[in-house]
């Protein structure tokens, strides 16, 4: 956890919800170096509330905000914005990010898939126009079902955002 408060406040916290390794006190920059350094091993996520989590919301893979009491400054720099208070609901918005974007690619594979092959069969005169037309109209509306599904996402937990 890194954090501007001091190192007994934030050691403090880190207990409560379960960190073990914690620096303070850090200022925006200090933050920005430590991201930078947790980066160069893999993808890394921000969570903060502040105009001084700004630059490494902004620094991070992920920036996320949170909603209830985060800064405005913090609300437009981040990737994501936590709308209710504390971090009870960030695995239901990383599972939903999961979800969506695999939802994502399957539509990105159906409307390309079913374009190319119509393409090709309207060439070779195995389908008339007017038919590849409607075939490629179904195939848009199997995309639009298929990204509606994402409304009924309850999560792993069974609970809604």
């Amino acid at each position: 956890m890194l954090s501007g408060d001091n190192q007994t406040v934030a050691e403090a916290i880190g207990t409560q919800i379960g960190i073990d390794e914690t620096r303070a006190p850090l200022l925006p920059d200090g933050k920005v170096k430590m991201l930078k350094t947790l980066s160069e091993s893999g993808g890394v996520a921000m969570v903060g509330d502040g105009v001084n989590d700004a630059p490494a919301l902004a620094a991070a893979s992920v920036g996320i905000a949170m909603g209830g009491t985060g800064s405005d400054v913090a609300l437009e720099t981040a990737d994501l914005v936590l709308m209710s208070e504390g971090l009870r609901r960030l695995p239901f918005a990383v599972e939903l990010s999961r979800v969506a974007t695999t939802t994502i690619k399957q539509n990105m594979a159906i409307a390309l898939g079913v374009s190319a092959l119509l393409i090709v069969a309207t060439i070779f005169n195995l389908v008339q126009i007017s038919s590849a037309v409607v075939l490629h109209e179904g195939s848009t509306l199997l995309v639009l079902f298929n990204g509606l599904r994402l409304i009924k996402f309850r999560g792993s937990e069974g609970n809604r955002a």
